[in-house]
């Protein structure tokens, strides 16, 4: 009988050890999604006491969660986000990235989740010469972008008469404005709003007023057409609910006046 017992034992231990080896390797075998972001654009995509946070952070959570798969962010600088996607070192890109006709050329984009411009910041001190886009447009000011961004882009084809200033980041750029090294930044509204808040101290606000229209979307490789359907089916379903529109108010508070604004 105690050999039995003893044999019935082992065997069940085996088993068990079986199934907990199984269970482990089929935990380590779930990739984690690694989701490339640009971490300097509050409230979209930025680093908060060492973690990453915004509206696109909360998205790339809830997708990896629908996935079943564990988050990864993978900071790296603007311009290095598609070469990473490229490379394969990135998985998708969700970083309050703006739909191209060149970046198309690169990568897939899904469907758009939110429509923004690029509006004008500048000093209180300046506003009687930047009251309208108007004068934001013909202005022959030194004008901070973040190098790279479709404001960047506004500035060189549009706003020709300006004095370009490349800029590592927004927040680099309205420093700049805040310390009269520039006249005026140009950035994606959201950003714009939030950093006026932040430096409304040191003179800096906005002109309510969209030099542009552009779609916020995200980005995969072009041969990962199975992601590029999984989050297209995940942003219907989002936007379906509801849930999409929460983090849309929650991150950005003048949501609605934005929305308004595009409709005009």
């Amino acid at each position: 009988m105690t050999t039995i017992r003893f044999l019935l034992v082992a065997a069940a231990a085996a088993l068990l050890g079986c199934q907990t080896s199984s269970s482990t390797r089929s935990s380590a075998a779930v990739e984690p999604l690694r989701v490339g972001v640009t971490p300097n654009a509050p409230p979209i995509i930025f680093e908060k006491g060492g973690e990453v946070v915004g509206l696109e952070a909360d998205l790339a959570r809830a997708m990896a969660g629908e996935l079943g798969r564990p988050v990864k962010f993978v900071s790296r600088d603007w311009d290095q986000l598609i070469p990473s996607l490229q490379r394969g070192e990135i998985d998708i890109i969700m970083s309050g990235m703006s739909i191209t006709p060149a970046r198309a050329l690169r990568v897939s984009f899904a469907a758009p989740y939110m429509e923004i411009g690029q509006i004008a910041m500048f000093r209180n001190e300046d506003a009687r010469r930047y009251f309208d886009a108007l004068l934001v447009l013909s202005t022959h000011d030194r004008v901070a972008v973040e190098a790279g961004t479709t404001a960047d882009l506004f500035l060189q084809q549009v706003m020709y008469k300006a004095q370009r200033v490349p800029c590592a980041s927004v927040r680099k750029a309205v420093e700049a404005l805040a310390a009269r090294k520039v006249g005026l930044v140009l950035c994606d509204a959201p950003t714009a709003f939030w950093l006026a808040a932040e430096y409304e101290g040191r003179g800096v606000t906005v002109l309510p007023q969209l030099l542009t229209r552009e779609s916020l979307a995200w980005a995969v490789r072009r041969e990962d057409p199975s992601l590029l359907e999984a989050a297209n089916k995940m942003l219907a379903a989002w936007k379906q609910d509801g849930r999409l529109k929460t983090l849309l108010q929650r991150w950005i508070p003048n949501y609605d006046q934005l929305q308004k604004a595009l409709s005009q």
